[in-house]
């Protein structure tokens, strides 16, 4: 499956990505998703960091999730949807590969900008797809879709796309 970095998505579609960024930024924890030896999902708190053109995720050494992520890469992120969640603000979510930060000048930057608890992982996430469902009018679902190599899907559902009980 073909992935896109943050700033290429940004460039292909700066609008929804400055949607989506202000969506994960409304709220500090967010909801990531990794997959066990095993297969079977794990979903853990997170903290995500937009920095350097980059999504981030940091995280403590030797962390469940940050062993799934280097034994399979593969991860969904969910932005917190707040206490009193309103589907005005929209539901976001990103799925994609986290590849771990490895190269030294660049975590030396990173902890001299973001000044993360050390030590720490550091993952960047290589997206492979962002979806934001939001209301329209009280009554109509929007979804907005985008994958690398694609442009923009938006998807309008009223109750009468309902099917028949």
């Amino acid at each position: 499956m073909t992935s896109s970095s943050w700033a290429d998505f940004r460039t292909a579609e700066p609008a929804f990505a400055e949607t989506v960024r202000q969506r994960f930024q409304l709220y500090k924890h967010h909801v990531l998703a990794t997959l066990r030896k095993d297969g079977s999902p794990r979903v853990t708190g997170i903290e995500v960091d937009f920095r350097f053109d980059e999504l981030l995720f940091g995280m403590m050494p030797n962390s469940r999730k940050a062993l799934d992520l280097r034994r399979d890469p593969r991860f969904g992120v969910q932005a917190n949807p707040g206490p009193d969640a309103e589907m005005a603000d929209g539901d976001v979510r990103i799925s994609g590969r986290a590849v771990e930060v490895t190269d030294p000048r660049t975590l030396a930057r990173y902890v001299e900008d973001a000044k993360p608890p050390e030590p720490f992982h550091l993952f960047r996430a290589e997206l492979t797809e962002v979806v934001h469902t939001g209301l329209e009018g009280g009554d109509t679902l929007i979804v907005q879709a985008w994958r690398p190599g694609h442009s923009l899907r938006m998807i309008r559902r009223t109750n009468d796309d309902s099917p028949p009980t």
